[in-house]
């Protein structure tokens, strides 16, 4: 069986050029970086912002195996499918971090003959987006440390700096460290760590601004620290803002490559789901909404994390409004979450699978609370048995969900064209009546609350006493409207990677609260949940060359 690389690399592509002229670009909006990939430039969207919207579908997924379930493998096949059907469809992807790439996970382009291409440039430095979003937050970190050093002209406290460094990789050293060392001219020395870039706030502000001046305007609101008498300095006051934008000037321009099929596909941005909101850039989605009249995109790990923050965090902000969500789920992690070991999900299970239905169930629910009509489908798999296909079918059509089962994987876009069928009937036949889970004007601590207990189905929600004192300082600096991000596990509903299928009534812990003041978002962290991830005992990694042609090898 041909590896997702193998396949990749045998598929002949078309000159972007083309591509875009295949989306309605005109060449001259488009900026080659080589023959397969471009940024469309920043007038490209003046151009076409009047026109109408296309349809919008988010696919989001069931709770993940750690080996996950090829969400964005179906998000390619759904496009590719819709585009056999004579559709304009485009996909709107994130773009691949270095750090799981190298870690766990391996690639995130899609997989078997439903991937974006070059596969290769996707999965590593791809047009540079996220070096020069690692680079900007690093500026503002060299930036409020040399204002420290220079006289403290802001009276920072240096006990009470927030801002992180940050770097695209897996590397657990890095968590917490010491700077400033060496003495008087190396700095003031401090504590300080990293995160990833993914799980930077430049990050988050970078893919939902929609244009320079609304990206300068959230960079300069960062809270950096607080002054000895608790008053927040943020980066505008240190005047990094101007010099951050400069270098995310050309980041922002969308990305547009090809899926194997040669559907356009925009790639740009990437916050993790479980530590940030976990969707592309608001400026990519904006962009393709307005040139196709079928836009497939889709939220990171489970629909409790990516749906819930693409709804109640990317939608409210960007004024998006979905018409239909495919929420997959496959047979392997309705077992796993039915409380089979990973070794055992390629044997027939049906007791476990009708434990581990619970959580799909859940999740279904979920999305109904949005109003906004759901597709499961079932992501095919070798192993899968005709029983446990049709005991989930019938179940989900029980619930009121449509359901398809696609094959995207072995069979590209013709083995999506069920599921792409569905989702035309269910755009066309109900309508969506799109809501948030919470309004703006509800207190965080309500806020959280309601997502705990009506997402993730907890009982009771405790708030350490630093989340306390956090919550103090939200409402006395006027945060209390802004939407609420949670990061967690994305294995569980809870916050305990443990707890499967679908517990009920469980107690969760907000450890830490973060005031995204640029992003305008507070981030909640519930159980052990890192923002620098390690990387495992075999990283994907060791298994990565490169040949003297410069052919590389072992990428997923």
């Amino acid at each position: 069986m041909k590896t997702d690389l193998q396949i990749a690399q045998e598929c002949i592509m078309e000159p972007i050029e083309l591509i875009a002229s295949k989306a309605g670009i005109p060449e001259e909006y488009v900026e080659c970086y080589g023959k397969y990939k471009a940024k469309i430039s920043k007038n490209y969207y003046e151009r076409v912002k009047d026109n109408p919207d296309a349809k919008l579908i988010l696919v989001t997924a069931v709770n993940p195996t750690p080996a996950g379930e090829g969400k964005t493998t179906v998000t390619i096949g759904l496009a590719q499918a819709l585009q056999k059907l004579g559709k304009n469809a485009l996909v709107a992807l994130r773009e691949p971090s270095l750090g799981p790439c190298m870690g766990v996970k391996g690639g995130a382009a899609g997989g078997g003959y439903s991937q974006v291409v070059p596969m290769e440039d996707i999965n590593l430095h791809f047009t540079g987006d996220l070096h020069a979003i690692t680079t900007a937050n690093n500026l503002l970190s060299a930036m409020l440390d040399n204002h420290i050093q220079q006289g403290n002209e802001c009276n920072i406290d240096p006990r009470k700096i927030v801002w992180k460094r940050v770097l695209d990789m897996n590397d657990r050293a890095l968590r917490d460290i010491v700077i400033g060392l060496g003495g008087k001219p190396n700095g003031v020395p401090r504590e300080d760590g990293f995160q990833i870039t993914v799980a930077s706030e430049v990050m988050a502000i970078f893919c939902l601004a929609k244009d320079l001046i609304q990206l300068k305007e959230m960079l300069g609101k960062i809270i950096v620290g607080y002054t000895y008498d608790d008053k927040p300095v943020t980066a505008k006051d240190i005047g990094a803002d101007g010099a951050m934008t400069a270098l995310l000037k050309d980041a922002l321009q969308p990305n547009l490559v090809q899926t194997l099929e040669h559907t356009p596909a925009f790639i740009h941005g990437g916050p993790f789901a479980n530590i940030a909101h976990g969707c592309n850039s608001v400026r990519a989605t904006s962009t393709a909404m307005k040139i196709a009249d079928y836009v497939v995109t889709e939220a990171g790990f489970g629909a409790d994390l990516g749906a819930e923050k693409f709804f109640d965090i990317k939608c409210r902000k960007a004024g998006l409004k979905p018409d239909a969500v495919v929420l997959v789920a496959t047979i392997r992690a309705l077992k796993y979450n039915g409380g089979v070991p990973k070794a055992e999900l390629s044997t027939e299970n049906i007791e476990a699978l009708q434990k581990g239905f619970v959580n799909l169930e859940k999740h279904i629910e979920n999305i109904q609370k949005f109003g906004v009509p759901v597709v499961v489908t079932l992501n095919h798999f070798v192993a899968d048995t005709e029983k446990e296909v049709a005991y989930v079918k019938e179940r989900c059509e029980a619930l009121g969900a449509t359901f398809a089962v696609a094959e995207v994987w072995a069979k590209g876009g013709e083995g999506g064209i069920p599921l792409a069928e569905k989702v035309l009937e269910t755009i066309e036949t109900k309508k969506s009546d799109f809501r948030f889970l919470y309004p703006d004007e509800m207190p965080v601590e309500e806020k959280i609350n309601t997502i705990c207990k009506e997402i993730y189905g907890a009982g009771r929600v405790n708030f350490s006493p630093a989340a306390k004192k956090t919550l103090e300082q939200i409402h006395k600096l006027g945060f209390d409207k802004f939407p609420v991000c949670i990061a967690k596990t994305q294995y569980s509903l809870s916050d305990d990677p443990k707890l499967l299928g679908r517990p009920q009534g469980f107690e969760v812990t907000v450890k830490e609260l973060r005031i995204s003041a640029g992003a305008g978002f507070i981030v909640a962290l519930l159980g052990d949940i890192m923002t620098m991830p390690g990387l495992p005992k075999v990283p994907a990694a060791n298994h990565i060359d490169v040949d003297e042609n410069g052919n590389i090898t072992g990428l997923f």
